[in-house]
C-alpha cells in the first residue's frame, strides 16, 4: 500500500496516476518529475499518447510512418527511464487531433481499464503557453478529450455499456491534475527527480537535432519553483472529484 502523506500538499502519493497527453514527449516537458516521484516511491503509472507524433520529425526523408516508428520508441525508452512500464499508444493523426466521440471513448476504455487514483493531463484552455510559445492545438484537444472522458464518462453507469460488456465497469479518479503554465493551486518539488526528466526528455533524440532541451527544462522547473521558494518544481491545478478513497 502507498502511502499518502498529505492529502491536499505536495508530499500527496498516490497509488496510481494515469497521464494523458497528445505527442510523444509532452509528458517529460512537464510533469515526468512528478511522475518519476510517485513511480520511486511504489506508484503504479501509465502513460496513454493520443497520437506517435507521425508528423513531428522535420525530415522530408522520414515518411510519417518511420517517424510514429521512432517516436514510439523514443516514448517507451523515456518511459522507462522514470520507471514507468506501460505505454499506450492509440495513433489519432499528429497535427490533426480533433476531441471527438471516437477519441474520448478510446480514453475512457483506458481509465476503466487502468482503474487510476489520479489522471493528469493538459489545460485545454491554454492559448498562449508564453510570450515566445503558442500552445499546439492537438494539445488542446488532447486536453479537452481527457477532461471530458475524467467527468463524467469514465464514471458514469449507463454511458459505454458495450464497454461494461467488454468488463471495462465505471471509474471515477480521485484527483485530476492539470499542467500548469501559470499560477497553480500545487507545485511539487522535484528537485530529486530533475535529473531524471532530464534524462527522460533528451531519449527524444529526433527533437533535438540543433538544441539541446536541459537548459530550457531547468528554467521552466526553477521558474515554478520560484512560487513556492523550491529549487525545481511543476506546478498543477488539482480537482478533487471525489471523497478521500479508503
Amino acid at each position: 500500500m502507498v502511502k499518502k502523506e498529505d492529502e491536499n500538499g505536495s508530499d500527496y502519493l498516490p497509488e496510481s496516476a494515469l497521464a494523458i497527453v497528445a505527442h510523444p514527449d509532452d509528458i517529460e516537458f512537464t510533469c515526468a518529475g512528478t511522475l518519476a516521484l510517485w513511480a520511486s516511491k511504489g506508484a503504479r503509472i501509465v502513460y496513454v499518447l493520443c497520437t506517435s507524433g507521425d508528423a513531428g520529425i522535420d525530415d522530408p526523408e522520414i515518411s510519417k510512418a518511420q517517424a510514429a516508428q521512432i517516436r514510439e520508441k523514443e516514448q517507451s525508452a523515456a518511459a522507462d527511464m522514470i520507471g514507468v512500464k506501460e505505454v499506450v499508444f492509440l495513433r489519432e493523426p499528429d497535427g490533426l487531433l480533433q476531441a471527438t466521440l471516437a477519441l474520448r471513448k478510446k480514453i475512457v476504455r483506458e481509465i476503466r481499464r487502468f482503474r487510476p487514483e489520479v489522471v493528469i493531463c493538459w489545460d485545454p484552455t491554454v492559448v498562449w503557453i508564453n510570450d515566445r510559445m503558442i500552445n499546439h492545438p492537438d494539445h488542446r484537444a488532447a486536453a479537452l478529450a481527457a477532461l471530458d472522458a475524467v467527468f463524467p464518462a469514465a464514471g458514469q453507469p449507463h454511458l459505454y455499456e458495450d464497454l461494461e460488456a467488454e468488463g471495462f465497469l465505471p471509474h471515477k479518479p480521485h484527483k485530476l491534475y492539470v499542467v500548469s503554465w501559470g499560477p497553480a493551486d500545487l507545485y511539487v518539488n522535484i528537485e530529486e527527480t530533475l535529473p531524471l526528466k532530464i534524462a527522460a526528455v533528451k531519449k527524444h533524440t529526433s527533437q533535438f537535432k540543433n538544441w539541446d532541451p536541459e537548459v530550457f527544462i531547468k528554467e521552466m522547473a526553477s521558474q515554478a519553483g520560484r512560487e513556492k521558494g523550491l529549487k525545481f518544481a511543476e506546478a498543477f491545478r488539482v480537482i478533487s472529484l471525489t471523497e478521500y478513497p479508503s
